[in-house]
């Protein structure tokens, strides 16, 4: 066995290669390991990965969802069971550390499991050994375990639902997986991974690349599902793609925004008699406490001309995105809520009305008020 494409970690961020060397140092020593991150990180990848480069690499390396089950049947699949140790038990089960003698064992969720099943696990790391559900016999294990979690454990323990030698037992050193929002260098990298692969499998020829806004979408976006909600968003993005030798356009990051409430990303430019409405923004951005002193609006300004009623509209909406913005201190995720629009609603307004990328905007803004 040998590392895979599967357990290959890409980054190329500072953080995700102190990560690396933090791995790397850490999977020869038989300790257990604590790894902490959010969803989506990619905490069984680094499971994974421990395993591949410790000296168990030729060993069993099994996984167990502990959120997935629940008290009994988690220790049942944990420790085993002999043959009439509860109803429905009509034989002997072999638990996973049994199954992961002389490998490791991944134990992801572990914050989700009870206190039963915690004094169990501490046996286990503190004295290697177990008995089976119903079994008086005292079983050795020689398997090293990974636990994950995206809990918080050290307030659980002052809550006392998770316990204090347990935790101190699988600490012996965590390790924590940066989320993607602070591995901004490894955005794209990650990306045109992923729309190779996806490419591969649809069975095109070669990946186009993405446009300059679709990169745009793609490093202003905050990721909270992490590396999976990147992953799922690029290959949706490539197969929805009809034109195979186009750059990717658009990133469809929500699936879930129906096309008929999603502004078209095509529209005019703000004209002169519109911009004149914009008041400038500070270098260092506005006060979000403070409202900020607009001139007086297109669409107000327009009241006794003959405009048609689509270019008051584009005044009124151009005015109150700009205005949301700058009370937000251009914070694009703040502006949509004030809004009352999803991120990505705001990002297909601004492109609308030409505000993408939103920094050469401000910088217009700014020329504007010299």
């Amino acid at each position: 066995m040998r590392l895979s494409d599967k357990t290959k970690i890409l980054g190329e961020s500072s953080l995700m290669l102190d990560l690396m060397d933090q791995i790397s140092r850490l999977a020869p020593l038989n300790k257990p390991v604590l790894v902490i991150g959010e969803r989506g990180t990619g905490k069984e990848l680094v499971a994974e990965r421990i395993h591949f480069l410790s000296g168990r690499w030729d060993q069993a390396f099994l996984k167990l969802n502990c959120a997935a089950m629940n008290e009994n049947l988690l220790e049942s699949e944990l420790f085993g069971h002999e043959s009439g140790a509860f109803t429905g038990a009509s034989k002997r089960h072999v638990g996973r550390f049994e199954r992961a003698e002389g490998g490791s064992l991944f134990l992801d969720e572990l914050g989700t499991s009870s206190l039963m099943v915690q004094e169990k696990l501490l046996r286990v790391v503190e004295y290697g050994e177990f008995e089976r559900v119903g079994g008086q016999q005292t079983l050795q294990a020689d398997v090293r375990l990974i636990a994950a979690t995206n809990a918080d454990l050290l307030n659980m323990r002052e809550e006392q639902t998770f316990r204090a030698d347990l935790l101190d037992r699988l600490a012996f050193d965590v390790i924590h997986i940066p989320p993607l929002r602070h591995r901004q260098d490894d955005i794209l990298l990650l990306a045109e991974h992923f729309a190779q692969r996806m490419c591969i499998e649809l069975g095109r020829e070669y990946f186009p690349g993405f446009s300059a806004a679709a990169q745009d979408d793609l490093l202003s976006y905050a990721w909270p599902g992490n590396v999976r909600e990147l992953k799922n968003a690029v290959e949706r993005s490539v197969y929805r793609e009809s034109n195979h030798e186009r750059a990717i356009e658009t990133m469809v990051i929500n699936p879930f925004i129906a096309p008929w409430h999603v502004s078209s990303a095509v529209g005019a430019d703000i004209d002169s008699s519109q911009q004149s409405t914009v008041i400038s923004a500070s270098p260092n951005g506005p006060d979000a406490t403070e409202r900020p002193n607009l001139n007086k609006p297109q669409w107000e300004a327009q009241k006794d001309e003959a405009a048609d009623l689509e270019t008051q509209v584009r005044g009124l909406e151009q005015r109150l995105l700009i205005e949301a913005l700058q009370v937000s201190g251009y914070n694009q995720k703040m502006a949509a809520d004030r809004l009352g629009l999803t991120y990505h609603q705001l990002r297909s307004q601004l492109r609308k009305y030409k505000m993408i990328p939103l920094k050469r905007f401000i910088e217009r803004m700014n020329k504007q008020g010299d």
